[in-house]
């Protein structure tokens, strides 16, 4: 229920059009930041747990909450799982809203335990699914949505996924390539469909890396963007 639940709602696939204009963007943003290598670092429950963290807070107070949390119990999810939520609370603080991602984390490693083929506390087996049924599972979690499931799949396991988070989904609604207020269920089946297979790392961080440099929230720098001649938002934003 839960598979056809987040695959029945597919977008239309892009025109020719769509496509040849979406590859026109990848291409320019190489030219400012490169081809990206990241290749699967295959630890899929550990990229769950970080990206939680990351969570309404910035990549540095994400990644000292982590090693905190990790420090404390000596890299053991399992005593995580079993410690009282203040312990891990105490632990992420620096992370940003730590009583809700303790809470949260708590829960995801209960359900994971519970949900697991052999019961261990493990995500491993996730790779042996097809990506839309690994995205199921990932997102029955409780607390998980498609963003969280999309960094799971492509950052662990390299699965054909595009997260979509605030700077991608604001660089590419400026852009043209999404709509407008959609909502991100949307918005990660679009991306998915328009970014050419085998790119989706590539396309993912260039978009977040031009959000954070230049297509900022407030102000941005149309004046010397890369992208200026391909985006219809180009100089109407202050």
């Amino acid at each position: 229920m839960a598979l056809d639940r987040l695959t029945r709602a597919s977008p239309l696939p892009p025109t020719v059009a769509e496509r040849r204009r979406a590859r026109a963007i990848r291409d320019r943003l190489r030219l400012v930041y490169g081809i990206p290598s990241r290749p699967p670092h295959g630890r899929p429950l550990e990229e769950l747990i970080l990206t939680v963290l990351s969570q309404s807070t910035n990549d540095r107070n994400r990644d000292v909450a982590y090693l905190a949390l990790t420090e404390r119990f000596a890299g053991d999810w399992a005593a995580v799982r079993d410690a009282p939520t203040d312990e891990i609370e105490e632990a992420i603080r620096p992370g940003g809203i730590s009583r809700i991602k303790s809470v949260r984390i708590s829960q995801i490693l209960h359900a994971i335990s519970a949900s697991s083929p052999d019961g261990e506390l493990s995500l491993d087996w996730l790779s042996s699914l097809s990506p839309a049924e690994a995205r199921a599972h990932l997102c029955a979690l409780p607390g998980v949505g498609r963003k969280t499931a999309a960094c799971v799949l492509l950052f662990a396991f390299g699965m054909r996924e595009v997260p979509v988070d605030t700077h991608v989904s604001r660089v590419a609604t400026r852009l043209g390539l999404l709509r407008a207020g959609a909502p991100f269920a949307e918005q990660h089946d679009r991306m998915l469909a328009l970014t050419p297979r085998g790119q989706e790392l590539e396309l993912h961080l260039n978009l977040l890396r031009h959000g954070r440099r230049t297509c900022h929230a407030r102000a941005p720098a149309c004046g010397r963007c890369a992208l200026a001649t391909l985006c219809p938002s180009a100089g109407r934003i202050s």
